[in-house]
């Protein structure tokens, strides 16, 4: 098994949160903005970038097309305004028939009626009514830009929960952090039970570290 693979397997086994990550990473890592569609869900996987410019859901379409079963699907949208970027139709396509594990749009979605009744587990920056148009782009998107994007975003790690989106870049998917992981939800089990069986204090558990200081 890749590290990245024993990463998320240790993340969904024990449902370590985004809080818990982005603290891993130095307090970073959340995608601004994002909230989830529907509370409850817990997510976790390879994020696979895809997106969509100039008002148009068109490469949104052709992209998704025959994408990988098991991916977090990260959506982003350039010049779009705050227009949505889709909405039912496209979410059942990925999340029923590609079983795409999670859907994450750094804009916005429609339908959120449908979107909530089938308790999809969907992320993004709101909603709106008015979608991107289904036509082919006259232009091309900055492909510098592009590139950086899905440098940093193809193949890292997305966690996703009622909190929001965090991302473990690439470069950060290695042995150390996996031994971060483990140490925080080590140091989550004692902090709890410091408040919860010695009854002490935050100050005395999080500042003073008492715990430390017992033989």
């Amino acid at each position: 098994m890749e590290i990245r693979e024993k990463i998320i397997d240790y993340i969904r086994r024990n449902r370590v949160s985004t809080t818990e990550v982005a603290d891993c990473m130095g307090k970073r890592g959340a995608l601004e903005g994002i909230s989830a569609v529907n509370r409850g869900h817990f997510r976790v996987g390879e994020v696979k970038y895809i997106y969509a410019y100039e008002e148009s859901n068109w490469p949104i379409h052709e992209q998704i097309a025959e994408v990988e079963e098991g991916k977090v699907i990260l959506v982003q949208m350039f010049d779009c305004g705050k227009r949505a970027a889709f909405g039912e139709l496209v979410s059942k396509y990925l999340l029923l028939y590609r079983q795409s594990t999670a859907i994450i749009v750094e804009g916005y979605v429609r339908d959120a009626a449908a979107l909530m009744k089938e308790n999809y587990p969907i992320w993004c920056t709101g909603f709106n009514p008015m979608g991107c148009f289904n036509r082919k782009p006259e232009g091309e998107v900055n492909q510098d830009i592009l590139k950086e994007r899905r440098n940093m975003y193809d193949g890292s790690v997305a966690v996703c929960d009622d909190c929001g989106v965090v991302i473990i870049p690439k470069e950060l998917l290695n042995e150390a952090m996996l031994e971060s992981l483990i140490k925080i939800e080590h140091q989550e089990d004692i902090w709890f039970d410091r408040l919860d069986r010695y009854k002490e204090n935050t100050f005395e558990i999080v500042c003073q570290k008492k715990y430390l200081n017992e033989v």
